[in-house]
């Protein structure tokens, strides 16, 4: 059963059950009302006409010292039919209670009659045939005889007006019930309405339009449910979308990862071949040779990468308070002097809060992208500044550049801009979705400003445990120092 149909049916049976109980209460109360009122003046007639009778029996001759049955019975013929009511039902009765004269029609027993006594009171609501009466009985004293007064009135008029209340009533309650049900129903299908409208997006949403929201049409806490329910189905869909990114992603790294394991080991396979099956000069050798190592060589760097990608991504960076300058001074150890490059360093002092073996393989393979996006002697320029948000870092090249349609992809696996120049540098696309996954884990994240054939600048800031700016320093040159020098195979191609 819809719970609209339950909303109406449980206030059909909540007003069915008010009406009855209120409808029977007041017809009652009107009943109970005008049946007291009725006993009040038969109880007041009763005492009128005792005292009528005790009246007439003072007029006896005075020939009589006690007044005789003859006369009760002349006193109460007159008492039956004189005044402007109707005719009167009354039965008088003597000491011994035995009837002295009743009226045509008295048809009350005598049950009332044996609990009167000298100054005692009664009264009782008979019914007799279709009819209704009230019986009443009292004393009355005349002549030294203690008689024994009852009356009947009439009152069935008053339980007719409560029949007919009574069905009037069930009239006008059937006739509530039903304007109510189409009232109680209009209104449960609009309190219902956001339930109805929450299903039909439920349902749309598992038939897979996940872009699909429920409709708001109220404030209360159906309202609320509804926007909890889109906020759901917005996070809902953001997460199937991620993971869908994410599967197209692998696919796209398998795809990428099988080609380039594909095309060097053809290359080495063929070449051992001919090395293998045929005599060779010693030129033609050497070349062979040459190239079975260059692409072992770049198979081994790509091999390392994957490999430094799939631990970063499963491992918490181990943070620690480093000096930027100590940074600094180890990247112009390891590039100043080693390629025909035109490299600036300049540093502000400051001291972040990373892992300091991670960060400077971001920061090697970043300088080493733009070394492969340069022409020889070509400008690269790495800065380290203190900014509001952190301390900044940024490696500016004034090479190829990249489109900007490309700039969202760069990051991912094997994802090359220029195939042929990365391929021709030993570049397998992986340094900078390594270098993007070591920065996820220090809560930051790449930023790339590129053009095609202006050059591109990448940026990122960690946290700066600082407290204000200095000036900017330049980092000595590393001619004068004896620090390590040497060349990482760093591959981090302009993907």
């Amino acid at each position: 059963m819809k719970f609209s149909y339950k909303i109406l049916l449980w206030m059909i049976v909540v007003m069915a059950l008010a009406l009855g109980f209120s409808g029977y209460y007041l017809v009652n109360y009107v009943f109970e009302t005008s049946l007291s009122r009725e006993v009040g003046q038969a109880l007041d007639e009763s005492s009128i006409l005792g005292f009528a009778f005790e009246t007439a029996a003072l007029n006896v001759p005075s020939k009589y010292t006690v007044l005789p049955d003859s006369t009760v019975e002349e006193i109460a013929s007159r008492l039956e039919t004189g005044g402007q009511s109707a005719r009167r039902m009354l039965r008088i009765s003597d000491e011994e209670k035995n009837v002295l004269y009743v009226s045509d029609g008295f048809t009350a027993g005598e049950d009332l009659l044996g609990q009167l006594g000298v100054d005692i009171k009664a009264h009782e609501v008979i019914a007799s045939g279709d009819k209704y009466y009230i019986h009443t009985g009292t004393s009355v004293n005349a002549l030294g005889r203690v008689l024994y007064l009852e009356t009947m009135r009439d009152v069935s008029v008053v339980f007719q007006e409560r029949a007919v209340g009574f069905s009037l009533y069930r009239r006008v309650t059937l006739v509530m019930l039903l304007a109510g049900t189409i009232i109680m129903h209009f209104i449960s299908s609009l309190l219902t309405k956001p339930i109805r409208l929450l299903t039909r997006a439920t349902k749309r949403m598992a038939a897979g339009d996940y872009s699909y929201r429920a409709r708001q049409i109220s404030r209360d806490e159906l309202g609320q449910l509804t926007r909890d329910f889109n906020r759901m189905a917005k996070a809902l869909k953001k997460n199937i979308e991620k993971l869908e990114e994410e599967i197209e992603a692998r696919e796209e790294f398998m795809g990428a990862f099988a080609h380039e394991l594909k095309t060097p080991l053809t290359a080495i396979i063929g070449y051992a071949d001919m090395l293998r099956s045929h005599k060779l000069d010693e030129e033609k050798s050497f070349l062979s040779a040459n190239y079975i190592y260059t692409e072992g060589k770049r198979l081994e760097a790509m091999s390392f990468r994957l490999l430094d990608i799939i631990v970063t991504g499963k491992n918490k960076a181990d943070m620690q308070k480093i000096l930027t300058a100590d940074i600094f001074l180890y990247l112009q150890e390891m590039f100043a002097g080693t390629r025909e490059m035109d490299f600036t360093f300049t540093c502000e002092p400051g001291e972040v809060l990373a892992e300091i073996n991670l960060i400077k393989t971001v920061l090697v393979n970043l300088i080493d992208n733009a070394c492969k996006a340069s022409e020889p002697g070509g400008s690269i320029e790495i800065e380290g500044r203190v900014t509001e948000a952190g301390y900044a870092f940024s490696v500016r090249d004034h090479g190829i550049g990249i489109p900007e349609k490309e700039q969202r992809k760069i990051t991912k696996a094997f994802y090359m801009v220029d195939k042929s120049r990365a391929r021709s540098k030993n570049g397998a696309g992986l340094g900078l979705a390594l270098c993007a996954e070591i920065l996820k884990i220090h809560h930051s994240e790449l930023q790339i400003e590129s053009r095609a054939g202006e050059g591109s600048c990448f940026r990122f800031v960690l946290p700066d445990c600082t407290k204000g700016g200095a000036a900017e320093k330049a980092v000595p040159d590393p001619q004068e120092g004896q620090g390590r020098q040497g060349e990482q195979d760093q591959d981090g191609d302009k993907t």
